[in-house]
């Protein structure tokens, strides 16, 4: 079950009237501030893409484990309109391996991205897709992690065709949220 503006939603419900559904799992932990500037720079290209494939029997949702009031917060201050939920209370982000205990970040190394990783966190990225047959029986299809969510990022490939490419000096190092542009610069630390 997840919480939702409107309610109490199963993961059938995120579908609507479509028979896909893709789940993007944004890092926003509960009882943190921060909010991941990856998984943001994810979010940004989302609304304008939704008009497309909503047309193409896809819905779209986020799932973070941070309370409703926390998501709500991002949602306004980032403008953004699609569907974001929170799965507080329940295992669904630690079953997609994207949520970690405390006790599995400090026995690493992790499982994560079809793997083990050295680094974990909380929470960490990912993307998984679903879809729903004529009896409305739900079925994983696929899912994606780490570097592979760069492919949902149309930014990312545009930089790929400059000469300067993303001009990063370290992972990501350029990135912000869109509207902390103008800062400081900062060392990005949630996907590396």
């Amino acid at each position: 079950m997840f919480d939702s503006p409107t309610g109490k939603k199963t993961l059938a419900d995120l579908f609507g009237p479509r028979s896909q559904l893709a789940i993007y799992h944004f890092m926003l932990t509960p009882g943190l501030e921060h909010i991941c500037d990856g998984c943001a720079h994810v979010a940004d290209h989302v609304d304008s893409a939704r008009q497309h494939f909503e047309q193409a029997d896809l819905s779209f949702a986020a799932v973070s484990r941070a309370p409703l009031e926390r998501i709500e917060q991002v949602l306004k201050r980032m403008s953004w309109k699609f569907a974001w939920v929170s799965s507080q209370g329940s295992d669904f982000n630690h079953d997609f391996g994207v949520s970690f205990t405390d006790e599995q970040i400090a026995n690493r190394p992790t499982s994560y991205n079809y793997g083990t990783t050295d680094y974990a966190e909380a929470d960490l990225p990912g993307a998984s897709v679903f879809v729903k047959d004529e009896h409305s029986a739900v079925y994983h299809s696929y899912s994606t992690y780490a570097r592979g969510l760069e492919l949902l990022c149309g930014s990312f490939n545009w930089l790929d065709l400059v000469p300067k490419g993303r001009n990063e000096a370290g992972l990501m190092s350029w990135l912000r949220l869109h509207d902390e542009y103008e800062g400081e610069a900062h060392v990005h630390s949630c996907c590396a």
